[in-house]
């Protein structure tokens, strides 16, 4: 059910088939993985909240109306340089990969996340399941 769910985040987010290699998709998979420079989603929740953005991250993860976040308040959260070697990692200018994790994010993390909570083990498995769907395990930990 979970790969199924996935999937169909997966073909959302794309617009293509879920099995395509996607530079952002596995760039937002290595962010919430707790072996990743970011440590999971706990540790974004963190910087989140230290940016003054918890509220946002919260709305993602909770069952309500998810709150937008914006490319500039983004790159607050992650820092311009952690942002900078993501966007050479996916070969994209870092305005452009800020503007498309804002819209992929909240999306992701509201999927991922169907019952309002974090899992408290993170998202390590079903990163192992992403990675497998982005053409067996190109997800970067």
């Amino acid at each position: 059910m979970l790969e199924q769910l996935l999937r169909g985040a997966l073909q959302g987010f794309t617009g293509n088939q879920a099995g395509s290699s996607n530079p952002l998709l596995e760039i937002a998979a290595a962010m919430l993985s707790n072996n990743g420079q970011f440590g999971g989603l706990q540790g974004l929740i963190e910087q989140f909240q230290r940016a003054g953005l918890g509220g946002h991250m919260n709305s993602w993860i909770s069952t309500g109306q998810n709150q937008p976040i914006s490319p500039d308040q983004l790159t607050q959260v992650l820092g311009s340089g952690q942002l900078q070697q993501m966007a050479q990692q996916a070969g994209i200018d870092p305005q452009a990969l800020s503007g498309q994790l804002s819209q992929l994010l909240p999306q992701m993390i509201d999927k991922l996340t169907p019952h309002g909570q974090a899992p408290s083990t993170g998202f390590d498995d079903v990163i192992g399941s992403l990675g497998k769907m982005l053409g067996g395990g190109g997800v970067q930990r």
